[in-house]
């Protein structure tokens, strides 16, 4: 009897269902979050698996419906429909400049959807970089734009013993995250 091994420190929902792991289903969740909403803030204690939750929202979306066989979701998905994702994550290494360091960690990951995307996207400030991604990756599929992000709020926490330089990046992550509720 061949056993399923326990998805210890695993982040990526794919790796999970590919390797056989053990998987708790959590898509009737993430099927409430698509039907009954648009923006939410999903707030849990460290290592409490936000960021496989949003890995799965991301494979979900982008329509990998092999991932999903045999989850409760499968036959209630319409999977004739994919959408394109922008995933953001700020949570590899510390942002300790809110003038350099945070808009070049922007810069990368817009950069990185917009080649996962297949996307030309013309650059400029962070926000302007974002809205040009979000409305090119719509322009391209004609389906509206699925945004995720994960660790939103690490370079403040990073910098949480500087009051100041913790409200400076405050507050381009605020100019940042506008775009998505402008677009």
């Amino acid at each position: 009897m061949h056993r399923k091994k326990l998805p210890i420190g695993i982040q990526t929902f794919s790796k999970i269902r590919e390797d056989n792991h053990y998987y708790i289903d959590k898509t009737p969740m993430a099927y409430q979050l698509a039907m009954q909403g648009s923006h939410y803030f999903l707030s849990r204690p460290r290592r409490f698996g936000k960021s496989l939750f949003l890995d799965t929202l991301a494979e979900l979306w982008a329509g990998n419906e092999a991932l999903f066989q045999g989850l409760w979701i499968h036959d209630k998905w319409d999977w004739s429909r994919s959408y394109p994702v922008i995933r953001i994550s700020f949570g590899g290494g510390v942002m300790m400049n809110v003038e350099t360091q945070l808009p070049n960690k922007i810069a990368e990951q817009m950069r990185i959807n917009a080649e996962r995307l297949g996307l030309e996207v013309e650059r400029g400030e962070a926000e302007t970089y974002f809205a040009n991604l979000i409305r090119a990756a719509e322009a391209k599929t004609g389906q509206k734009v699925v945004v995720l992000i994960d660790e939103y709020d690490k370079p403040i926490l990073d910098n949480i013993t500087d009051p100041e330089l913790a409200k400076a990046m405050r507050d381009r992550l605020r100019n940042l995250y506008s775009v998505i509720k402008d677009l």
